[in-house]
């Protein structure tokens, strides 16, 4: 039950005052939104291969759960583009950093495959 003061709910009802009024804000902030849930979607991954390879493999898993770590760090220390010139040069961090994440684990794959891990 709801109570007297309780705006109404449903098409039509004024959004809540956390939201912001114009729809172009909240597209954008949503779409913040999602892009944090992907960083830590990703540094999930990799934490729970990280800790399924530690199983069969010490070394590689140990570097797995570490890609995990520090995928979720970038996802800390990039904040949010403000203005547009900071978008390409925060696009090609962003670049570089999964990169070098994809190349270690490529090598951790390798490598922990030539070493008779099964």
């Amino acid at each position: 039950m709801t109570a007297p003061d309780d705006p109404p709910a449903g098409p039509g009802a004024p959004l809540p005052a956390s939201l912001p009024a114009d729809q172009e804000d909240l597209e954008h902030r949503l779409a913040r939104e999602r892009t944090d849930m992907a960083w830590t979607r990703t540094a999930v991954a990799f934490a729970a291969t990280g800790a399924a390879i530690l199983k069969i493999h010490l070394i590689a898993g140990l570097v797995v759960l570490g890609l995990g770590v520090i995928t979720w760090g970038i996802r800390l220390a990039l904040p949010p583009a403000i203005d547009d010139e900071a978008r390409p040069r925060r696009l090609l961090l962003v670049t570089i950093a999964v990169s070098a994440v994809a190349a270690v684990a490529l090598v951790v794959a390798f490598t922990a495959h030539s070493a008779g891990v099964r």
